[in-house]
């Protein structure tokens, strides 16, 4: 296949790279940063340019951009893409892309296939990207019922190539409510958690648990406001969870009851060790 990928950070650019060292596949880039295509030509992580109006002659196209990027590539070169052709996306969203891009990709006769690889770095551009990220990741796909099974099954077949260890199968529904659990609290909570006035005052008290949770607070402003807000609902959601389950435990240190805070940490460790042996069985 010769598939076109437009963006080349840091997700584009690990497609890019993935597809080149295992499989057999063309691979063309298209990003307005030279230093980005300059970069992925020099590493020989495409085997060339491509302008948005070539963008037909690639069988299947990548999109890695932020999410209103995204939409706004998609619905001005709708009528670049090949027909017959497959379309897909890299955003942690999918509802919002789904619905802005669905029906006139199929009204141009292009599948539209939303996906997520669940797979990232601290860092963001082409310099960062590897061919190994998506090495033991989930790559969520979120058809719905107007995917035709050949583009599901092409995209599939390209995840498992490109080195995915796992292929998930979802509603753009359903990914939202689950990523504003697992991804975006997380981020939220960790960009919250380094603005104590204690932050100054770690070095040399900090191990691995500081690490753990401070990772993800060094983010990309611009793209994660696109996400929380394109997700605001079931995020608001899951603060709204967490911070009563807070609440819970500031309330028994606060008034010293050493009942009441064992069971809440009994709790948070049955339902973690649940949580493992949930995901050991899958």
């Amino acid at each position: 296949m010769k598939i076109g990928i437009v963006g080349l950070g840091l997700i584009g650019g690990s497609f890019a790279k993935a597809i080149k060292k295992n499989t057999s596949h063309s691979c063309f880039g298209l990003d307005t940063d030279r230093a980005a295509i300059a970069g992925a030509l020099a590493q020989e992580a495409i085997d060339g340019e491509i302008r948005p109006e070539e963008l037909g002659s690639c069988d299947v196209v990548i999109v890695c951009l932020h999410p209103h990027q995204t939409i706004s590539f998609m619905l001005e070169n709708t009528a670049n893409f090949k027909k017959g052709g497959i379309v897909i996306d890299s955003c942690g969203v999918k509802s919002s892309i789904v619905t802005a891009v669905e029906e006139p990709l199929l009204s141009a006769g292009v599948d539209f296939l939303g996906c997520h690889p669940m797979a990232g770095r601290e860092f963001s551009g082409f310099a960062y990207s590897v061919d190994n990220l998506f090495e033991r990741a989930s790559f969520i796909m979120t058809p719905t019922e107007r995917t035709p099974q050949r583009a599901v099954s092409t995209v599939s077949a390209l995840a498992g190539e490109t080195g995915f260890a796992k292929v998930v199968i979802s509603t753009p529904q359903e990914h939202d409510r689950v990523i504003a659990f697992t991804s975006q609290l997380a981020h939220v909570v960790s960009s919250s958690y380094v603005k104590s006035p204690s932050l100054m005052k770690q070095a040399g008290f900090s191990a691995g648990s500081f690490k753990d949770l401070t990772r993800v607070a060094k983010l990309n402003e611009d793209m994660w406001t696109e996400l929380f807000l394109m997700n605001r609902e079931p995020l608001v959601r899951e603060i709204d969870c967490i911070i009563e389950r807070l609440t819970e435990y500031r309330d028994a240190i606060s008034g010293s009851d050493a009942a009441v805070l064992h069971d809440l940490l009994r709790d948070g460790r049955e339902l973690k060790e649940l949580s493992n042996s949930q995901s050991a069985g899958q």
